[in-house]
């Protein structure tokens, strides 16, 4: 079993290459792949969002790159010419303005004014990088699924633990449940020979009211179907990618549980039957972070 929350980190040093992916994963319904770095690496998204997926198919991951290139490369610049001509344009004018005034404008001169030379960002990733881009993050993502793996393992004791405690409460129903007719029975009884004092009681009719209750509040099916739900959960906590099964499981274990406490006309039955909504509410926030 694995879980949707986890974190891996993976570096890569080479040549004058430092690269780092940082990958946070949390659950989602759906998968969610978000990918944040320089905008060399924009180009190659959809790959990294495909590799992310082979690894974490279901869930929202963000993926952060933090990329230092010390390599020794002829930087590139870029001019302004705009910016250039609106400078030399102004001092031009202010020349005309205050004749007395020393005129100094010189390319070197201009070359200095703020924005009109920048140093132009390299707009691709040559083969060194994105060959170091992947080991990096083929480490994140070994490291990202051995935490998912601890935790999917915490998710599978505690919701394992917590499925004990229903086959408990399921059997505790077992035992109550029979009495429930037997005790409206003599309940009936009792009333119906305070009402009517000395007349004679119809055991007939207090039968046939005795056997429509035990029909109504019959829940035999429901605590047989819960039993079964019971192994099956136990079953599918062997296998890895369960998270949508357990969902659909665990919406039955509520649907079995909701039937018990509106058909039980039983303080006791009720009793345990909210006992076994509430644990199984907790399996249920525990399932949404299960890929």
């Amino acid at each position: 079993m694995l879980s949707m929350t986890g974190y891996g980190r993976g570096d890569f040093s080479s040549d004058g290459i430092e690269i780092t992916v940082e990958i946070k994963t949390v659950n989602n319904r759906f998968s969610d792949i978000v990918v944040k770095g320089p905008r060399m690496f924009i180009q190659y998204e959809d790959v990294i969002r495909s590799r992310v997926r082979e690894k974490f198919p279901r869930g929202h991951a963000d993926v952060f790159i933090t990329l230092n290139d010390k390599r020794v490369r002829r930087s590139s610049l870029w001019l302004d010419e705009s910016m250039a001509a609106g400078y030399v344009s102004a001092a031009e004018r202010l020349r005309e303005l205050c004749p007395s005034l020393p005129y100094d404008v010189t390319a070197s001169s201009v070359l200095r004014f703020p924005d009109v030379v920048k140093a132009e960002e390299a707009t691709s990733a040559d083969d060194e990088i994105i060959d170091a881009f992947y080991k990096a993050l083929d480490v994140a993502l070994t490291r990202l699924n051995e935490m998912r793996t601890k935790e999917g393992e915490k998710l599978c004791e505690d919701m394992l633990g917590r499925i004990d405690t229903i086959e408990k409460l399921v059997r505790d129903i077992c035992v109550r449940a029979p009495f429930v007719t037997a005790e409206y029975n003599k309940k009936l009884t009792e009333k119906v020979k305070a009402m009517l004092a000395d007349t004679e009681i119809d055991e007939a009719k207090i039968l046939t009211e005795t056997a429509v209750f035990a029909d109504k509040c019959n829940i035999d099916e429901e605590l047989t179907r819960l039993k079964s739900h019971v192994n099956q959960f136990r079953e599918m906590c062997k296998k890895e990618s369960v998270g949508k099964p357990l969902d659909f499981l665990i919406q039955e274990f509520n649907r079995e549980s909701n039937t018990i406490c509106s058909k039980s006309n039983d303080l006791e039955v009720t009793r345990l039957g909210l006992l076994l909504k509430n644990e199984i509410e907790k399996i249920r926030e525990q399932v949404q972070n299960v890929e």
